[in-house]
């Protein structure tokens, strides 16, 4: 699955596409910059009026040929505004998916609590083949059009229908995106970012990642140990389970948490009329998804769409009060505008690059079953206690059993040598779960693991407003101090999750379907890609 952290930034404008000419042999050779990139104007007004420039990056399409063939890597820049003297170096970034684009990041640096992200030169970053890098990876732009099959395979129909699809998806991507699909795995990314230090004359870099960026992360630190100073990894990818094992995991999760948010809507029945129980609320949420099914609403949203709106509720708990007032507003008004607004933002009609830069690297940094007994045996077997994600997530992934590039072997994430690390994780992250973090501690042994108990909530640092999440983050950047490593297999230190919201006159308003409740926009922007319902 695959979300991003950060608004998605499509257009963009450089002064000029400058070279950066790579030197060495071999799949593990370094990058010399030669030249750096021409900072000019960017396009997009967000960029712009925070005070960033914007340029491209030349980089080796294959790293084992570095004089071949180039690709150009979108990037941004907002500089430091404290003194020289209190200068902390670049500090780059990556905001999930994979295939999200991190562009906007730049701008994130100001929002650290206490000036702490002032004494870095803040880059963001379009991943190769996604946003505004060139080329961008695209492989059928309707791909999400609606209504789509059911995603559960209740008959033989449905199932064939599906493998249609995504071998149809995968045979697309092969004709319309060449020699780029065979080099887009995450050490390729992680090989861009020393080619991007490089070209920014930093001897070491600074790292903020989220969710897949925390693999790209542990990934980079693997790879290129020396060059990390400080490195923080918001909801950690577990590197024991990349990819196939990963999405399994996570359909489990996402079971409990949407669990936790039927409820929710429980008990607050006298406000959202949706049941007075959990089983009571679950039961009409899958009667209306049949419903769905069978007759989409405006002809547009079926039972697959449905599903997609409200995955949202798995990620975030931001998000209960509104999509409370979605569902709501579709079983006593039969609001069908609201759920096409929704699905207009989840699945992006229209842009599949996203999806396409998603499939071009998970299914290429580490093998996939190639047979569709195996995917069949594991899906119906996490089914049975995992109704909501598993076929959903199934499906999204189905390009991997045909992906017409080779899988390569997962990198050896080995963080012996990284001198500073903080790990962040909400203990009931679906997208991302818990174990991938204490993981990751145990392979980054001068890591520290800030969690944050009975937490739901996915990437939250700096965006879901936890004061002692961002507090401590601030901390780390602002003097490099981390909280004391603890004996044992678990946190090193604790924040309070935020409480769960509390409807309030707003939400009466969405449980009869109008007012805030046909204005789903501002929330799907922190989730960022089309497909954004899908999440690491």
């Amino acid at each position: 699955m695959s979300t991003t952290i950060g608004r998605r930034t499509r257009h963009f404008v450089a002064a000029a596409m400058v070279g950066v000419l790579m030197t060495g042999a071999g799949a593990t050779a370094s990058a010399a910059a030669t030249t750096r990139i021409a900072w000019g104007a960017c396009a997009d007004p967000d960029l712009a009026a925070a005070g960033a420039r914007c340029g491209f990056l030349t980089v080796p399409l294959d790293y084992a040929r570095p004089r071949g063939a180039t690709i150009q890597l979108a990037v941004s820049r907002i500089p430091h505004t404290t003194p020289d003297s209190q200068y902390q170096g670049v500090m780059l970034t990556n905001p999930g998916g994979p295939g999200g684009s991190g562009l906007g990041l730049a701008a994130l640096g100001q929002a650290v609590p206490d000036g702490a992200g002032d004494a870095y030169d803040w880059i963001g970053l379009d991943p190769r083949g996604v946003g505004s890098s060139v080329p961008a990876i695209s492989c059928r732009p309707d791909y999400f059009a609606a209504p789509r099959p059911p995603y559960v395979p209740g008959a033989p129909a449905v199932e064939r229908a599906w493998l249609s699809r995504t071998r149809g998806y995968a045979r697309a991507c092969a004709e319309e995106n060449g020699p780029l699909l065979r080099h887009m795995t995450t050490l390729d990314s992680a090989r861009d970012l020393e080619s991007l230090r490089i070209a920014l004359g930093a001897r070491q870099i600074n790292y903020l990642g989220y969710s897949y960026g925390t693999y790209l992360g542990q990934v980079y630190a693997s790879v290129y140990p020396a060059r990390v100073r400080r490195m923080v990894l918001d909801s950690t990818v577990d590197p024991r389970t990349v990819w196939y094992r990963n999405n399994l995991d996570q359909s489990v999760a996402f079971e409990r948490n949407i669990r936790i948010w039927f409820g929710w809507l429980a008990r607050y029945d006298s406000v959202y009329h949706l049941g007075s129980t959990a089983a009571a609320v679950e039961k009409l949420f899958y009667q209306k998804l049949h419903e769905l099914d069978r007759q989409p609403a405006g002809g547009v949203v079926g039972g697959a769409e449905w599903s997609d709106i409200f995955v949202h509720a798995g990620y975030n708990q931001y998000f209960w009060t509104q999509l409370a007032g979605v569902f709501a507003g579709w079983v006593h008004d039969q609001d069908a505008d609201t759920l096409i607004g929704w699905y207009q933002i989840v699945d992006g009609p229209g842009d599949d690059n996203g999806y396409a830069a998603y499939n071009a690297v998970s299914c290429t940094d580490a093998p996939w079953p190639r047979n569709w007994a195996t995917w069949q045996r594991d899906l119906s077997s996490t089914f049975r206690t995992a109704r909501f994600l598993t076929w959903l997530n199934g499906w999204y992934n189905a390009p991997c059993l045909s992906w017409p590039a080779p899988a390569g072997r997962a990198v050896d994430i080995d963080g012996r040598r990284v001198a500073s690390v903080l790990l962040v994780n909400e203990t009931l992250d679906a997208a991302t779960p818990f174990g991938g973090s204490l993981e990751v501690r145990r392979r980054f042994p001068h890591s520290r693991l800030l969690a944050v108990p009975g937490g739901t909530s996915h990437a939250s640092g700096f965006f879901v407003g936890n004061e002692c999440v961002n507090g401590v983050v601030a901390t780390y950047l602002a003097t490099g101090a981390l909280p004391a490593r603890q004996r044992g297999n678990g946190p090193d230190a604790t924040c309070a999750p935020l409480p769960q919201p509390v409807p309030g006159p707003a939400a009466t308003a969405q449980a009869s379907g109008i007012g805030a409740a046909r204005s789903p926009l501002g929330p799907a922007s922190v989730l960022g890609t089309p497909s954004a319902r899908r999440a690491r």
